[in-house]
């Protein structure tokens, strides 16, 4: 029990929630400090006093979702409204907090999931609800992009996932990209390498992430070279997706980094009965649209900049 009086809880309500004065002002008339007022607020809310409603609000864009998956053929879309001047971290978080329950609600017992890495990713993840599903295991979908994990990277992400679900966490130990074909090659052939080849054929569900030519992981962190970066462009890449480089229509470009990569194979991720693609910032769109068409892609997660990217003409 608190030791403010009916009237002062009364009072402080009223004049702060109906009257709209200042804490400061409030602490006058009720003749408290203005260090109790905050307390008196939240007495009055816990007696009762103060009872609080927000009218329904709905952070998705319905008709913009509908729009997307009738003119790709998407499982299910899930596009976040947003205000359009929004610093690209805040729009990272409302992606993901919007997203929680849409992604959640493909999150069956039982499932084998699979993921990449990714800062909008990252959001969602650490935003789940206490879990209530038993996963089969959670795999890490590529290798590191570099020896410093950060909390964006696959390990990470997936390490969390599958904290979170009290489930198996299956890692990909091995840099994203090997020197060369012959000892990527070798490393193939480890034993702990070809058991996580194969548990991707039982993969259910995929979250991943989308990078574009203009924003790749792989420069930022040093991976690429600017000169990497304008060959994959002259072989025709238009995105990554899990450290693989794929073409306009979605197909994996033939490069020598295909022939050094460590990750889950396109064709293993087409056949995945559902792969989530989760991502913000509208520089993604052409990358994402690619992958749509590649069938990489059955659901989304975005915000209205992308959706509306990709419903332009192509």
């Amino acid at each position: 029990m608190s030791n403010y009086s009916d009237h002062q809880l009364r009072l402080a309500a009223k004049l702060y929630y109906m009257d709209g004065l200042s804490q400061t002002e409030v602490a006058k008339y009720v003749n408290v400090s203005q260090a109790h007022v905050s307390r008196l607020l939240a007495v009055a809310q816990k007696q009762g006093i103060v009872r609080i409603f927000v009218d329904e609000y709905e952070p998705r864009n319905t008709e913009l979702e509908n729009r997307l998956k009738r003119k790709y053929g998407l499982a299910a879309a899930a596009v976040v409204k947003i205000s359009r001047t929004m610093p690209a971290q805040n729009l990272r978080m409302a992606v993901g907090r919007f997203s929680v329950h849409f992604v959640s609600s493909f999150i069956s017992d039982g499932c084998t999931m699979a993921l990449s890495g990714g800062r909008t990713l990252h959001e969602l993840i650490t935003q789940l609800p206490p879990a209530v599903r038993n996963l089969k295991g959670v795999l890490q979908a590529m290798g590191n992009v570099d020896s410093n994990i950060t909390p964006i990277d696959a390990q990470e992400l997936g390490r969390l996932l599958a904290s979170h679900f009290h489930s198996p966490f299956y890692a990909l130990s091995s840099p994203a990209f090997i020197m060369d074909k012959a000892d990527r090659d070798a490393f193939l052939r480890l034993d702990q390498i070809k058991g996580m080849r194969k548990r991707f054929d039982e993969v259910d569900l995929a979250l991943v992430g989308i990078g574009s030519m203009e924003d790749s992981v792989f420069i930022e962190r040093g991976v690429f070279t600017r000169k990497d970066l304008q060959d994959l462009r002259k072989a025709g890449a238009v995105g990554e997706i899990c450290g693989r480089f794929f073409d306009k229509n979605g197909k994996e470009c033939a490069t020598v980094w295909k022939d050094r990569v460590v990750s889950i194979e396109i064709d293993q991720l087409r056949k995945i009965p559902n792969v989530i693609c989760i991502i913000s910032g509208v520089e993604r769109a052409d990358a994402l649209r690619a992958a749509i068409r590649g069938g990489l892609i059955k659901s989304l997660a975005i915000d209205e900049t992308v959706a509306e990217a990709l419903l332009q003409e192509d």
